[in-house]
């Protein structure tokens, strides 16, 4: 059944890779029109959860729901429509020009012959267009750097115009200018009653993006709310290892000043 209150809901998820546990019991929920910072350290299970929600993997226990459907009950063209995943990186084999694999992008909303409408060639456009990099369209992604080839990812996803995205580190190999533009157009995204859940190290960044947060720790959540009220010293000493000042900004977002490691 469909529930409009929550776009993606992770209901007590557990997997365990070679026997070891890496995700425990993990429930939350994004709501429409909500960006969800994930966050924690190393090997916390933080790329483990998004390949779960992906269907990359299988979880042991527990399921992962998109408005409501469990993901397991939907096709692939289904869940492709619904949801869109940007990895860290993508290594690409074969010189396709960045255009074409923004254009992939539209794939699940193809009819059976498979043939790109004008539409679809203007929505993958658009989004090249609105991350700045359409001027790499005819450039073959053998050929961009990390920074150029994590827009184009980002632009695809976009292109899919799914009702989730999901992010893992998608500014990690960007510039400043460039940071700015994709978390603008991540809001932008969500602006329109979609979801995002964004993984991120900068959790200073993340703060001044993201409506809520939530800290995994040995693959459990460990806290979860607004950024102001998750990034606390307590929490950053129990999750991070560190000892860190947390400076509030004249807008009251949490700007986080690592001191020492601890642990």
């Amino acid at each position: 059944m469909s529930d409009p209150t929550r776009a993606l809901a992770f209901e007590g998820v557990g997997v365990a890779l070679a026997g070891t546990p890496v995700l425990r019991d993990v429930s939350f929920a994004v709501a429409p029109g909500e960006i969800v910072g994930l966050a924690g350290c190393n090997g916390a299970g933080k790329t483990t959860l998004f390949r779960v929600a992906s269907r990359v993997l299988r979880p042991d226990h527990g399921e992962v729901r998109v408005a409501g459907r469990p993901i397991a009950q939907m096709s692939p063209r289904d869940l492709a429509r619904r949801l869109a995943v940007v990895p860290q990186d993508v290594a690409v084999a074969f010189p396709f020009r960045a255009g074409e694999v923004v254009l992939m992008g539209r794939s699940p909303h193809l009819g059976g012959l498979g043939f790109e409408s004008r539409e679809d060639v203007a929505l993958a456009k658009r989004a090249l267009e609105d991350l700045g990099v359409l001027h790499l369209a005819d450039r073959s992604m053998l050929e961009l750097s990390g920074g150029e080839r994590q827009l184009v990812l980002v632009a695809r996803a976009l292109a899919q115009d799914p009702q989730v995205l999901l992010l893992d580190e998608p500014t990690a190999h960007l510039d400043l200018r460039h940071r700015t533009a994709v978390l603008e157009r991540v809001r932008r995204f969500v602006a329109t009653g979609r979801s995002a859940l964004v993984v991120s190290h900068d959790l200073t960044l993340s703060a001044r993006s993201v409506d809520r947060m939530v800290l995994l720790e040995g693959g459990t959540v460990y806290a979860a709310g607004p950024p102001a009220e998750v990034l606390t010293v307590e929490n950053l000493r129990a999750v991070f290892g560190i000892d860190a000042e947390v400076i509030r900004a004249p807008d009251g977002a949490p700007l986080v000043v690592p001191r020492a490691v601890y642990r």
